[in-house]
């Protein structure tokens, strides 16, 4: 059974068009960003910023840019509708906040790693030579020791994360 007003064969309107109860044209701005399997993706956009002022940014943009465009209204749709105050900027903030947290726990745990080598090395072995109080680096490879990411050149494990 034929739909009334397509043509046989013709496809269904984009998400957008459905929405909005209005006929997909062929030149639809919105059809190839809004496919009418994810209408969702759409109805929070359109909720958020409106048909009308995501129908200008996209018109603005050259058709290379309009996927991602499209990519980060939805995204930043989806932002506001968890969060209404902050969007984007919220998750941003927690997201920084988690990195500085992190940074701190990575700094603890490379000093206590030095801390726990010149203990061993104490322990273990006889201090290096000595000259005019400046300690010289023992030419030791410790790549078999120490299973870590980054290891410098000399095996002093600094912090990694300066600011």
């Amino acid at each position: 059974m034929r739909q009334k007003g397509h043509s046989h064969g013709a496809v269904s309107p984009c998400a957008a068009c459905k929405l909005l109860r209005r006929k997909c044209v062929k030149d639809c701005v919105f059809a190839p960003y809004f496919p009418a399997k994810e209408p969702y993706k759409f109805a929070i956009v359109h909720k958020i910023f409106g048909a009308s002022n995501v129908n200008k940014m996209l018109q603005v943009l050259s058709e290379n840019h309009r996927s991602d465009a499209v990519n980060s209204i939805v995204y930043e749709a989806n932002a506001r509708v968890q969060d209404p105050v902050y969007g984007c900027v919220g998750i941003i903030s927690s997201l920084q906040r988690q990195l500085e947290t992190l940074q701190t726990q990575l700094a603890f745990t490379q000093a206590e790693l030095v801390h726990m080598k010149t203990l061993h090395r104490t322990d273990t072995k006889p201090p290096p030579y000595m000259a005019s109080g400046i300690s010289l680096p023992a030419n030791k490879d410790l790549s078999n020791e120490v299973d870590m990411a980054f290891v410098y050149e000399n095996g002093v494990g600094e912090s990694l994360w300066s600011c």
